[in-house]
């Protein structure tokens, strides 16, 4: 067994002269040390919070773009869907031959491409049936009349309504049994 060759204990256990166990004493900060971290502190903080508004700030702005392009180009689709439309419309008005039957084909055809553009886009058609209940946030009653069927049904649509993406564009004009 070896034996330490360094007899001096340790400087947190040696004894003062008089005999008793020395401790290593940390003296207490000072009020100027604890003002200079607090003052530190409260500078990081700071900046902590001037970072944050700004990122917030660049997340709002950027928003703000995004939504702002949103809506300038939502319609984009929806009229390049319309195109051929027009294009059709043009065409049955270019039309010399004067046949009533040509006119009628180039209007189903159109009818068809405008069909095919409002499905495309989401544009649902509200037209209900004789009988259908009247719902204000579909139809619009533009007059009541008696009729055989159970009141506060519709009698006759006068013009279709519209929704797209489970919104009322225009409602249904509906005559409602009294």
């Amino acid at each position: 067994m070896q034996t330490d060759t360094n007899d001096t204990p340790p400087a947190s256990q040696q004894t003062p002269d008089d005999g008793a166990p020395h401790l290593d004493i940390i003296p207490e900060p000072s009020p100027a040390d604890e003002l200079a971290q607090a003052q530190d502190e409260l500078v990081r903080l700071n900046d902590q919070l001037l970072r944050a508004r700004a990122e917030v700030e660049n997340i709002r702005r950027r928003a703000d773009e995004e939504s702002a392009k949103a809506r300038k180009f939502a319609v984009e689709g929806f009229a390049e869907a319309l195109l051929p439309v027009k294009d059709s419309l043009e065409a049955a008005l270019a039309d010399t031959s004067g046949k009533p039957e040509v006119l009628r084909q180039g209007v189903e055809l159109t009818l068809s491409q405008l069909k095919s553009a409002f499905e495309r886009n989401k544009l649902v058609e509200i037209a209900p049936a004789g009988g259908d209940r009247f719902d204000p946030a579909l139809h619009q009653a533009i007059s009541m009349q008696p009729a055989e069927q159970p009141s506060g049904t519709v009698v006759s649509v006068l013009q279709k309504g519209y929704r797209i993406a489970e919104r009322t564009l225009r409602p249904a004009l509906v005559t409602v049994a009294q």
